[in-house]
């Protein structure tokens, strides 16, 4: 009688066992294994045990083609983060019942990587079909593009499912312009749960990339409505900025936001801004804004390399785990543009 209730149990617990899996794919025996607020480096340890593999081949390549591709996907992850959570609806294309957030002022005409995202995507679909999210897949393709820049490695908390909707107007509204004052970027900022040392840490994500003439003209010919050039601008910089950047015209054309050394992940983007060379309003604020914690950390980053990599690596996970469906919410999307 008491092996009967025995393998009574062992049955029950393996068809629960059974249906936490089907309820929850991608989980696999990671789940419960004590994550970031649900999340899980372990997530698909089991489940799609490759993936990690599948995407790091995926950006080797597409890297070493394209070396700027690297900054766009840590783009894309926090145009993603900062829209309704890490959440893949940045990806979602236009439909009968989405308006995309590509249109949004911060993303039209300047947001990329989708391609990329896609290949990722159709040979995981190969290997573990419906197991891995598009918000998984932009959260470690940003990880990777950091690495293979020569940054930090951090393990990333997995098990975000994707969006069944996206926001057009939180788009326009929640992401930090590239003119914002110090003030705006702490408020938009905090509204995300990210701290002041956050949004320092983040903004030397713009060690790598380039940003395009229309997102900084106005600090070079009317930063205050007084026709006149930033003040704080350095100015052999400026004047190599104005042959970028005409006053009309232009507006496509591309400045590198670290020319220093703008396909490394380094710290040279806080000396720069030390010296007046910090190419978007919103990285000179961060010295000249007048906020003493902000001015301290650029001078910290500065000064320690292994300091602002080790801040980053928080702040990176942190934003990461901006409200992420989990369990049952949402979905794990069959193509990253479209709902299923």
């Amino acid at each position: 009688m008491a092996s009967l209730k025995v393998l009574s149990c062992l049955i029950a617990v393996s068809f629960l066992s059974s249906s936490l899996l089907d309820a929850f794919p991608g989980s696999g025996y990671g789940w419960g294994g004590g994550g970031y607020s649900g999340l899980t480096p372990e997530f698909y340890d089991f489940s799609c045990p490759r993936a990690n593999e599948i995407i790091m081949s995926v950006l080797e390549k597409a890297i070493a083609e394209d070396p700027r591709m690297a900054a766009s996907l840590l783009r894309l992850h926090f145009h993603d983060c900062f829209v309704q959570g890490c959440d893949a609806s940045i990806l979602l294309d236009d439909s009968a019942t989405i308006v995309s957030e590509k249109n949004s002022g911060p993303n039209k005409n300047s947001i990329r990587g989708f391609e990329v995202i896609d290949e990722i995507k159709a040979k995981l679909e190969i290997v573990c079909p419906h197991t891995v999210s598009c918000a998984d897949i932009i959260t470690l393709a940003a990880r990777d593009s950091v690495v293979l820049s020569g940054g930090p490695h951090w393990e990333v908390p997995l098990g975000r499912r994707d969006s069944k909707a996206a926001s057009l107007s939180r788009s326009n509204t929640d992401i930090p312009a590239p003119n914002s004052t110090i003030k705006t970027l702490i408020t938009k900022f905090k509204r995300q749960s990210l701290d002041i040392e956050d949004l320092v840490a983040l903004s030397g994500g713009h060690t790598i990339g380039v940003a395009r003439c229309v997102t900084f003209r106005q600090r070079l010919y009317n930063q205050n409505g007084n026709n006149q050039p930033d003040a704080t601008l350095e100015k052999t910089y400026y004047n190599g900025l104005q042959k970028i950047c005409p006053k009309v015209g232009g507006d496509n054309n591309i400045s590198p936001l670290d020319f220093a050394s703008p396909v490394k992940f380094d710290n040279t983007y806080f000396k720069l801004i030390l010296w007046g060379k910090g190419l978007l309003n919103s990285d000179e604020v961060l010295l000249t804004g007048n906020i003493r914690q902000t001015m301290e950390l650029v001078k910290s980053y500065a000064e320690d390399e292994a300091l602002f990599f080790h801040q980053f690596v928080k702040s990176m996970v942190k934003m990461g785990n901006i409200s992420p469906l989990t369990g049952s919410k949402g979905e794990i999307r069959k193509n990253c543009h479209l709902v299923n």
